[in-house]
């Protein structure tokens, strides 16, 4: 059944940088809201990189149909990966009569026997919800009788956004499964990653580099992540935040049930690399660690100066718009300055207040709007490339300049100093492209 309650809490949350404003909420659902996604889409995106748990959805096959697999997460898990396949009940007709409990308890009896998972994710949709279906009461009886964790995730489609779906995801994960399970051994470095999906990779971009300065990563929410490891997560020492202030409900609960202490990074561009990694260490406050941390990432700098000389070469002074959501409005921003461009504008149509005043410090040009303004500042300020989502490219295509593709539909990380080299090379790529080149010209009689 819907919470309301936790639902309003939520979107009143005390932490949120909109808490102090007179602004009511983050994100109230309002007529058309779902269109850039859904609290049902949120939810999956959120605990999807389980690959070690079967993911069900409990609705008409349309709601799976239309975004399963919006995400490249890759994981390192040696078994089935179950998010490969989706799952559903195919609620019908009579099951909207007579209810869709027993379609429900039959379907999950069949995955616990046949897919033999760590946890079992059982979505809510509006349709469900609407019904009535007894998801609770169903999923209780089926861990009861196999030993397995079968959590039901409440976050129909019509309550909000798809970052409040991420939110009652962090929840559902609080509630079901984190201190469900005591570690064998505690780390005295150890830490969670609160938001980070490995978009393409991003996490191990970074995570060597963390474990050989000494700092263990007890568990992700949820990239690449592992159920046990998430059932074990209340014994990690500090909970770090990455790129998804959407979750910062949950390491407040964590901090008030288990006192673990959260920061709030980001690991995109040279600078902000090194700060989180600093940032990390300086939270624990031991001296040796500190050092480590500091010989490791000025080494890592070195490398990555040397590399990105060839790019700086070709970007110096070439100019960039970036048309994104959420922190990337400034974390991407930050890593454009670091191999030699000029951002001259960002998009904050996704961002919080927090991540608008970081964006302020970055770029001197905030578009509330980019579809009405990104068009208009190419063409005021000579800007050479468009970094943005797909839906993008035809700005670009029509301006005639150089794209590349940012969002999370990208195949390559950008993440942390090696991913930094990879925006370097895509960018002097598409900068390069004789195709842009040349649709970039004016026609020999236009004259």
């Amino acid at each position: 059944m819907v919470n309301k309650k936790l639902i309003h809490e939520l979107l009143h949350e005390n932490n949120c940088s909109h808490s102090d404003k007179k602004k009511s909420s983050c994100d109230k659902p309002k007529p058309g809201a779902t269109s850039g996604g859904c609290a049902f889409e949120g939810a999956q995106i959120a605990l999807f990189p389980y690959a070690d748990a079967v993911h069900l959805v409990h609705a008409p096959a349309t709601c799976i149909g239309a975004s399963w697999e919006t995400r490249e997460t890759p994981t390192s898990f040696k078994g089935f990966n179950n998010t490969k396949t989706g799952y559903c009940t195919q609620v019908v007709a009579n099951d909207i009569i007579f209810g869709g409990t027993q379609k429900l308890e039959d379907a999950i009896a069949y995955l616990l026997e046949h897919k033999d998972p760590q946890a079992v994710f059982v979505y809510e949709t509006c349709v469900t919800a609407m019904i009535g279906d007894d998801m609770d009461n169903v999923c209780a009886r089926m861990q009861k009788r196999s030993g397995v964790p079968v959590v039901p995730v409440h976050a129909p489609g019509f309550v909000g956004s798809k970052n409040l779906g991420s939110r009652l995801a962090g929840e559902t994960v609080l509630e079901y499964l984190i201190g469900t399970k005591e570690p064998e051994q505690i780390h005295p470095y150890g830490i969670n990653l609160i938001g980070e999906y490995n978009v393409t990779g991003d996490m191990w971009q970074y995570t060597p580099l963390l474990e050989e300065i000494g700092i263990k990563v007890v568990s992700t929410l949820a990239g690449d992540g592992r159920i046990e490891n998430i059932r074990q997560a209340h014994r990690a020492k500090l909970n770090v935040i990455v790129c998804a202030k959407s979750l910062e409900s949950l390491t407040r609960k964590m901090q008030e049930r288990y006192g673990i202490p959260y920061i709030s990074i980001s690991f995109y561009g040279m600078r902000d690399t090194t700060n989180a990694i600093m940032s990390i260490v300086n939270a624990f406050g031991d001296e040796k660690l500190i050092a480590k941390a500091k010989e490791v990432t000025a080494r890592e700098e070195k490398l990555l100066q040397k590399r990105l000389q060839p790019y700086r070469k070709v970007l110096q002074g070439k100019k960039a718009i970036l048309n994104t959501g959420g922190n990337k409005s400034w974390s991407i921003a930050s890593a454009l300055q670091d191999i030699g461009m000029e951002v001259v504008a960002t998009s904050i149509r996704k961002a919080t207040l927090e991540d608008i005043e970081i964006a302020k410090q970055y770029v001197p040009v905030l578009m509330k709007v980019p579809a009405n303004e990104q068009a208009k500042l190419i063409d005021e300020h000579g800007v050479d490339i468009l970094l943005a989502g797909g839906r993008s490219l035809y700005t670009a295509i029509k301006k005639k300049i150089a794209f590349v593709d940012v969002n999370q539909e990208k195949e390559i990380s950008y993440g942390a100093y090696e991913g930094l080299v990879n925006l370097a090379k895509d960018v002097c790529d598409a900068v390069n492209n004789k195709v842009f080149q040349t649709v970039g010209k004016d026609a020999p009689w236009s004259e």
